[in-house]
């Protein structure tokens, strides 16, 4: 049991949380439970997520299930989106967890959707890649090419949303104890080459409250 101690606030944004059991989620759930957040979390086995149940409304699914998206979706203020591929997923999770969620937002007016990738996604934009850069996109063209194109198309379809999204993009990730500091900037300008799930986890629940990198894919960095 994960003992929390809770300020709620029936002010703050209720949150719609995807992939909340990983690493980068449980991180995340740790600094926004005590803040007072309201969340709605879907998970594959309540099971394994019972620790979160006194502080969490738990619902139990898959983000392929267009249902069990909605279930979560509905009556919250923002989705959280940090769930991706690990050992046997299909190809096109990021996008299609992703299509669902869009479908949902609109249907229960839910605007504004922050989602996690990885640094291999391009920002053109503003990234402005070393050589370093381009060695590690081409590494993982080589090795992990359906991660990268999964993570390519599902921007592609939050970009074709209408809805505000922010991409949160971060390099190798660390469960290092949080450092209390990080930069935020874009690959290849004012970036580093690995984060702390801790802080990068800091970041995203700051743009819960600021949503100061609307339509944008900022890359956070020690």
């Amino acid at each position: 049991m994960v003992e929390i101690k809770t300020k709620r606030n029936t002010f703050m944004k209720k949150i719609a949380l995807f992939g909340g059991t990983g690493q980068t989620g449980k991180e995340f759930l740790k600094l926004a439970i005590p803040e007072g957040y309201s969340i709605k979390m879907l998970v594959r086995s309540l099971e394994k997520a019972q620790q979160y149940a006194p502080h969490v409304e738990l619902i139990q699914g898959d983000v392929l299930n267009k249902a069990d998206v909605e279930k979560t979706v509905k009556g919250t203020d923002v989705v959280v989106s940090l769930f991706g591929h690990v050992k046997g997923s299909p190809r096109w999770l990021q996008t299609n967890g992703t299509q669902n969620i869009i479908e949902s937002m609109k249907k229960h007016s839910v605007e504004r959707i922050i989602s996690l990738s990885g640094g291999g996604l391009p920002f053109p934009e503003k990234d402005k890649p070393k050589l370093p850069d381009h060695l590690i996109r081409g590494i993982m063209k080589l090795f992990v090419p359906k991660v990268l194109e999964d993570a390519v198309k599902h921007a592609e379809v939050l970009e074709e949303s209408g809805l505000k999204w922010t991409i949160v993009r971060g390099p190798r990730l660390t469960n290092d104890a949080a450092k209390g500091e990080y930069r935020v900037g874009w690959v290849g300008v004012n970036a580093g080459t690995k984060v702390t799930r801790a802080d990068l986890s800091d970041f995203i629940l700051k743009e819960v409250k600021s949503e100061a990198f609307n339509y944008q894919m900022p890359f956070v960095t020690q």
